[in-house]
């Protein structure tokens, strides 16, 4: 019998991602390289290597840029704090952060200007969370605090239980924040809601794709980096959909002994994998196992963020 290969879709690149790359991109070819960028611009290790292969120089804080050179902000997005030290030293820089990520900026600031403290649900040393609390004014008088699970939730302690508010890390799962949220809400009833919900568009697109694969194979390949926050929730997500799931950056990390022993295999990709990295590993499989692929489902994604006004 024939492996039966399932593509989920959406998979791979997100408007955010496809931005923070293209911005990186335009500057290379407007100003030429070296151009520096604080933190991996996006977490795919694949990404990563081919920009620095073309001029890249990543960084993890803005005193490895010497004077007079061009910096990028990644699109996990940066605290006011750097932000404000790249204006002191006259840095020329741009700012790839995802827009899903300034909106959650601006909510934190929104908050703390209207007098609430604010709970942050995201994952401690995540750079999207750094930059998220690294946004709210201390001088405000308010306070910030991270929560990254449930029993976080139900420990936390805050100083006005009726003045409250809540943020999440964009990239998080909407099954794993709903518990906690439920929490929340339960503990301090006057909790002031986001008027939209904050985990990414790609994000929840990409776990319902999961969902819907998880119904027609017995393991899921998951194509994506280890540091990669929504690649780790999609092979989460399919085991608790009680299917296998691998984790991968490229073909070479393919077990192939282990994945011979299913019948059926799916795969999908997180929001900052490329879509050449999916067709190397589509074509090693076909290969492997003499069968073809399928498409599950389509793709109706049509966000577009814009460049920022130096690089139109």
């Amino acid at each position: 019998m024939k492996t039966k290969i399932l593509l989920a879709n959406p998979r791979g690149f997100c408007a955010g991602v496809e931005r923070a790359i293209d911005i990186v991109e335009r500057a290379l070819k407007k100003f030429g390289p070296p151009i520096y960028v604080r933190h991996e611009v996006v977490h795919n290790k694949n990404v990563v290597e081919d920009l620095r292969s073309k001029g890249v120089i990543f960084v993890d804080e803005l005193d490895e840029v010497p004077d007079g050179k061009k910096v990028i902000f990644s699109a996990h997005g940066v605290s006011e704090k750097v932000e404000n030290e790249a204006k002191i030293r006259n840095l020329m820089f741009l700012d790839a952060t995802c827009p899903l990520v300034t909106k959650v900026h601006s909510e934190v600031i929104r908050h703390g200007r209207a007098g609430r403290d604010i709970i942050l649900i995201g994952h401690e040393g995540h750079p999207e969370v750094e930059g998220t609390l690294g946004r709210h004014d201390n001088k405000s008088g308010t306070k910030i605090y991270l929560v990254q699970d449930e029993s976080d939730a139900l420990k936390l302690t805050v100083d006005d239980p009726n003045n409250l508010a809540y943020v999440t890390q964009t990239t998080l799962s909407l099954d794993d924040t709903a518990e906690i949220i439920s929490i929340l809400k339960n503990r301090f009833p006057n909790l002031y809601l986001p008027k939209s919900k904050d985990i990414c568009y790609a994000t929840q697109n990409r776990q319902d794709a999961v969902k819907q694969i998880a119904l027609e194979v017995e393991i899921l390949i998951v194509i994506g980096s280890t540091n990669s926050s929504n690649s780790n929730r999609l092979k989460e997500l399919a085991e608790r959909c009680n299917i296998e799931s691998m984790l991968i950056d490229n073909v070479g990390d393919i077990d192939w002994h282990y994945i011979s022993k299913f019948d059926s295999i799916g795969i999908t990709a997180g929001a900052s994998a490329p879509e050449s990295t999916v067709q190397d590993v589509i074509k090693s499989l076909e290969n492997k196992f003499d069968t073809s692929s399928e498409e599950l489902g389509v793709n109706n994604e049509t966000i577009y963020f814009k460049l920022p006004p130096e690089l139109r």
